[in-house]
Order: C-alpha cells, then structure tokens, then sequence
C-alpha cells in the first residue's frame, strides 16, 4: 500500500487539471488558479506547512507525468510552477488572516485586561493563552517617550528581545497601549520590571517609567496599570524628573488631594497673598519649590534658580511678609510646603482654584 503524502486531500482535482494543461498546451485558468489558492488556505488551516504542500504536489506531478507522452512532458513543469505560487498565494493568504486575527485577540485581551471590561473568570482563561496566571499577583510597569510607540516599532522590537533575552519565557506581557510601552509581569519577580525600565528608558532615550504596586488577580493589573498612569501624571504635573518612578513612594500626593476642596482651601489661604505681588505668585512659588527642594539650603536654591544669595533672601523675607509664614520656621514650613505640594498638584496659579 502506498504511504499517503500529508496535503494530498488537499489536492482533489489536481492532476486533471494538470492532465487537462499538458494536454491542451494552455495555462492555467482564472478559475483554476483561484481554486488552488483555496486549496492552500484550506490545507494552512488544517496545520499542513508549505513544504508538505508543495511535496504532495510533486508527487501528484510525478504520477501524472508516468502516463504523459514525451513531448509535453516539458509544458508539464510550467503548469506545476503556476500551480504552486497559487497553493503559495492561498497558503500565504491564510497564514497573513490567521496572524490579523491572532494580532486582533491579543489586542482585545490587553483592552479587556487593562480596563477591565471583560468577565475575570473568562479574562483568566483567555490569560493563560498569552503566558498570564491571573491567580497569582501581578505588577506592572509604564514606560512613556518622546514620541507614541507601537507593537511593530523598533523601540518595543528592542525591548523585548532583552528581556526574552534575559528572562525568556516568564509569564511576562509586553505591549503597547496609548503610545506607551507596558509591561505586566509576576510580582515575585520584580528583577523582570527593573530590567524592563532600564531597557525602556535606554531605547526611548531617556523617557520615563512608572511601576505600579503589585495587586492579586484581574482587577490587580488594572489597579497597578492605573497607579503607573497616575505615576507619571503626577511627575509632569510636579516636575518630578525621576527616571523611574515607584506609585508605593508617591502616596502621599494622593492622600494630600483626596479632599480637593480643603487642598484648594489651604492654598488659597497660605499663597493667596503672593498674588498681590509685582509678577504674580509665580516666582515665589518657583523660589519655595527650588527652597524645599534642596532641603531649604537658600545657597543651594539660589543655584538652582540662578540666583544671588542675596536675592533668594529677599524673596524668602518677602514671602514671609505677605503670607505671615516663615519658611524657616519649622512648623509654619510645613504648612507652606504642604500648600506648594497642593498648588503644583492642582495647576495653581495658572489654574483658577
């Protein structure tokens, strides 16, 4: 019995169309390209690889070519060429549909993971296709650049061949959402994120990272994905020019603006008063922040706003006598600089309170 060839069910009607070449010196029609295309897409469906296809052709070939006469032997060789971009052309076309629709499952498990909207229970069974065990804790880390970044980019190729490099297979996720590069990974393996925000901020030459707190389960990714987004608008709201930034070390600008009402309240009593100044509260808000900043080291201050020494002290005197607080004193300087942390986390002056 002779062994049967992987592809030949895909091959039904193939030699005729051979035979009925050779024997009318044609080329293959439209319609017969068409349906060997079909073919192909059939046969990549089913798991059959190009190469198995193009073997069961040429075994078909062979046979027809025993019971071919010698002088269309040859046009036979030209009607297999034309036969075999057509199974490659179907082969290829479904291999492209079968990547779209692997790309498009991916794309809407991340949506799902990262908001949120999708059932847990059905979230964590569609998890364990992508490497995630939902069960267990997890972390995640937001990586943000000059530039939006996204799958396809160099700087995502970039960092995730270090880090399968590195780690290999891990049960990490790496993606892009909203421009920014994103990755998800165990929380007992927090060397996974460390490494990722230093490959992250090497590529996107010299961006900035966000790594949330780990949290268990499917709702934990979206919470810790949420604290890297708070993360990293809190820096641009504060001008916090960290490279990395840990949401567990930032908590207390969340506590501080919990109560946005008292937080505008304090403001608005304590600075208040620099506004009736020549320019604005602005300047002697810059002056405190660089003040408190430096650990209220005016010499220090002064540098950092290219400043005289002699000036900051003006400005420091002058802040003392419109708002009645003293940034020297110990007690009246944490009340200033609880309401310069509240004034930069809610845009104030520029932003009406």
């Amino acid at each position: 019995m002779t062994e049967r060839v992987p592809g030949e069910e895909y091959l039904e009607g193939y030699a005729e169309i051979l035979t009925s070449v050779c024997g009318t010196r044609r080329r293959l029609t439209r319609e017969e390209r068409e349906m060997l295309r079909s073919r192909g897409e059939r046969a990549a469906a089913a798991g059959i690889g190009l190469r198995s296809l193009v073997r069961a052709q040429h075994s078909a070939a062979q046979r027809v070519l025993s019971g071919l006469p010698g002088s269309v032997a040859g046009h036979l060789l030209g009607a297999v060429e034309q036969a075999v971009d057509a199974f490659a052309e179907g082969h290829e076309r479904a291999q492209r549909l079968a990547v779209r629709q692997e790309e498009a499952a991916r794309r809407e498990f991340i949506d799902d993971l990262l908001y949120g909207r999708s059932d847990l229970g059905r979230l964590a069974e569609r998890a364990e296709r992508f490497g995630l065990l939902l069960a267990h804790a997890h972390a995640v880390a937001v990586a943000q650049g000059r530039e939006p970044y996204g799958d396809g980019y160099e700087v995502s190729r970039a960092v995730e061949a270090s880090l399968v490099a590195r780690f290999g297979d891990r049960r990490i996720l790496l993606t892009t959402k909203d421009g920014r590069l994103i990755c998800v990974a165990p929380a007992d393996e927090p060397e996974v994120l460390t490494h990722f925000a230093k490959q992250a901020y090497a590529a996107t030459d010299g961006g900035q990272v966000a790594v949330g707190r780990p949290h268990p389960g499917a709702g934990g990714v979206v919470h810790s994905y949420e604290e890297a987004l708070n993360a990293l608008d809190l820096a641009a709201r504060m001008d916090l020019n960290e490279p990395v930034l840990h949401a567990a070390d930032l908590l207390v600008y969340p506590v501080l603006t919990r109560d946005r009402q008292a937080m505008a309240d304090l403001v608005d009593t304590v600075l208040g008063p620099l506004q009736q100044a020549r320019g604005g509260a602005q300047p002697f808000l810059d002056t405190l922040t660089a003040y408190f900043d430096t650990g209220c080291v005016t010499a220090q201050a002064a540098r950092r706003l290219s400043l005289s020494v002699r000036a900051m002290t003006y400005r420091l005197d002058r802040i003392h006598r419109l708002t009645g607080a003293d940034p020297g004193d110990p007690v009246q300087r944490y009340t200033l600089q609880t309401a310069v942390i509240g004034a930069r986390l809610l845009g104030w002056p520029e932003q009406p309170l």
